[in-house]
């Protein structure tokens, strides 16, 4: 059944909207999680994800973008009211969520792709939320450009833009890491 004729059935039906849970869920749980950085949160906050997308698929109107950017759009703002909560800011577990997957060309090789990797990781968590989430939606969700928009409100423009500055930064911050230590003059 496509997509929109299984979401008119869950209008009606909560039957047909456990199909969209089943279709939605881990997808949902795997953004929260990335989010949060924990289990238990990430489990709680993608049930009140389904559990707010049921009280309100009444109102869900088909605008030509996938069902899954609505639920990405409460999963955000639900993410986003447990941080402010909370009080604290987001460090991705980049560990749990991104699997490495290389051939081996020896010691060296390997030990030189773990240092860019934890170079890497340590750059991502130094970037403001907003960044983290869209490098989260582009690359472990996998969603396009508009999709992303839609979930974090903004328009395809602006996170092109945002995209742009994000992986500017990501690049500069890599090579401020990897460069030698400056030792002093004498």
């Amino acid at each position: 059944m496509d997509e929109k004729a299984l979401i008119d059935r869950a209008k009606m039906d909560k039957e047909a909207f456990g199909e969209l849970y089943e279709r939605y869920v881990d997808r949902m749980y795997n953004y929260v999680y990335y989010r949060t950085g924990n289990v238990a949160d990430a489990e709680d906050l993608t049930a009140k994800v389904f559990i707010r997308a049921m009280q309100h698929i009444g109102s869900y109107e088909h605008q030509g973008v996938p069902f899954s950017a609505w639920l990405y759009r409460i999963a955000h703002n639900l993410v986003a009211n447990w941080h402010r909560d909370r009080s604290r800011r987001t460090i991705i577990a980049l560990d749990d969520v991104a699997q490495w997957h290389v051939q081996s060309e020896g010691p060296e090789f390997l030990t030189e792709l773990m240092q860019d990797q934890a170079r890497l990781r340590r750059a991502i968590r130094r970037l403001p939320a907003d960044r983290q989430e869209l490098l989260a939606l582009k690359f472990v969700e996998r969603l396009s450009n508009a999709e992303i928009g839609d979930v974090m409100g903004r328009s395809e423009g602006a996170i092109k833009s945002l995209y742009h500055r994000t992986l500017t930064a990501l690049r500069e911050e890599m090579q401020r890491q990897a460069a030698p230590p400056r030792s002093p003059e004498p």
